[in-house]
């Protein structure tokens, strides 16, 4: 047999990962309720042509398509060979899949909106937090496996909406003792600057070329724009564009003379101007390099990132007015943003950032002594589990080496050993294994005892 392995960007977590993880969840969702978000969950799979088209070009090649299933062996035998006929000639193949794992969240809201939309009470806010699968390169910070936690409003064009959006980004990173840079750009100013470049029609090159200014530089970019078909004055028109930049203040005043005859771009400069002036957020800053290469945005658009570390974005979203339209249901708009959960928790782990309480699990751990102890013990044990305080009694009678390294391994903080003497005399031992010190307490006492975590 070979040896067991997981699929590549894949991972297992242990009982510190999973509860580290828990409290940037815990963290997150208790933002979204304080501002009236309520939660939804979708299935882990779509119908193919829910998610297909809607990623952009590069997206959609990340997409994890399911292979059909359930067809007899002559059936599947006739069928699979006309798929894999067509998927040679560049085309797609209900034959071969019609099903995939979920790209992202806000897709699969936008198909529930669609198909709930006259039952819902709008503007609709929901958060989300799930799994989703990208067949992307595994690389720090970037998984094929990861978890997404969403917070969209539909149903309302308001600025107000941006607003809360920024607000909700900046709380959850303060609570989290996580300085960011929250930065914000829109894509009315990508329109108007494609039709300096000839026309709309170039919006999404232009807005996937500089998608990846980042990770290629500049010069790459340049070179991309040119294979997308670019001339070399309008490459060199967006190169002058990507070098604006200073403070917020100074941004804006280089953007409306560029713009000063363009419609849409002044809206969308205009749309900047008012939230940043408005969120009243330090953290908050313009970055005209920002472009996001999903199809489906529309206006303001947000990506953040942590302050002193080397890592991709941990957050992200922005304004999609027409998304739903996609699904039949035209001019609804919306607005949401997404916390990357992995990839935050990578930066507090960098930082050392968790708080030292998160890490708790059982409290104490009462030793296994012989059978009338063990009987005492487990009473107690749960007389202090009524209490809320979580409490082991170890499984069987052994020696307390065994017993010892067992509350270390989990790493158990406190002990309570329980003989025969302590059981005549109504009382218990119990041991911090952090500091050594150890005090007799009465059985009608222990419930009082604090049992608190040294902080290292």
């Amino acid at each position: 047999m070979s040896k067991p392995s997981l699929p590549q960007g894949t991972r297992d977590f242990d009982a510190a990962t999973v509860r580290k993880r828990n409290y940037i969840f815990d963290t997150i969702k208790k933002v979204f309720e304080l501002y009236g978000f309520q939660p939804l969950e979708t299935p882990a799979m779509e119908n193919l042509d829910t998610l297909m088209g809607k990623y952009g070009e590069e997206g959609d090649k990340l997409i994890f398509k399911i292979l059909n299933n359930g067809l007899d062996n002559e059936q599947k035998a006739g069928k699979v060979k006309a798929g894999f006929e067509k998927i040679l000639e560049g085309k797609s193949s209900k034959e071969i899949t019609e099903r995939a794992l979920r790209y992202d969240l806000t897709i699969p809201f936008a198909r529930y909106v669609a198909m709930q939309y006259n039952q819902l009470a709008l503007p609709f806010k929901r958060y989300q937090l799930q799994p989703v699968w990208r067949a992307d390169r595994p690389q720090k910070g970037r998984y094929r496996e990861f978890y997404q936690c969403d917070a969209d409003v539909v149903g309302s064009r308001a600025l107000l909406n941006e607003l809360e959006l920024a607000a909700i980004y900046s709380t959850v990173f303060k609570k989290l003792n996580l300085p960011v840079e929250i930065r914000i750009n829109n894509r009315k100013i990508l329109t108007a600057l494609a039709a300096l470049c000839g026309g709309a029609e170039k919006m999404i090159d232009i807005a996937i070329a500089i998608d990846k200014l980042d990770k290629i530089g500049i010069e790459k970019v340049q070179e991309e724009l040119k294979q997308r078909g670019l001339s070399d004055t309008q490459v060199s028109l967006i190169r002058q564009f990507l070098e604006i930049g200073g403070s917020n203040t100074a941004i804006i005043a280089a953007l409306k003379p560029l713009f000063a005859d363009n419609a849409t771009g002044l809206e969308g400069i205009g749309e900047l101007e008012y939230i940043i002036s408005s969120a009243g957020l330090p953290e908050l800053k313009i970055d005209v390099t920002l472009a996001r290469g999903l199809n489906y945005y529309t206006g303001t658009i947000f990506e953040v990132k942590a302050v002193g570390v080397q890592m991709g974005s941990i957050g992200g979203g922005g304004r999609y007015d027409d998304l739903t339209g996609l699904f039949g249901v035209p001019d609804v708009p919306g607005v949401g943003i997404s916390f990357g959960v992995d990839r935050i928790y990578d930066v507090l782990t960098e930082l050392d950032r968790f708080p030292a309480d998160v890490y708790s699990g059982t409290k104490l751990l009462f030793f296994n002594l012989g059978t009338a102890e063990a009987q005492k013990s487990f009473e107690l044990m749960q007389q202090l589990r009524a209490k809320g305080v979580a409490a082991e009694l170890f499984h069987e009678t052994a020696k307390f080496d065994k017993q010892f390294r067992y509350a270390d391994k989990k790493g158990i903080p406190f002990i309570a050993i329980l003989g025969s003497k302590e059981l005549e005399a109504g009382e218990i031992v119990i041991k911090n294994l952090q500091t050594g010190d150890q005090q007799q307490v009465t059985f009608d006492d222990l419930g009082n005892y604090i049992f608190d975590r040294p902080v290292q």
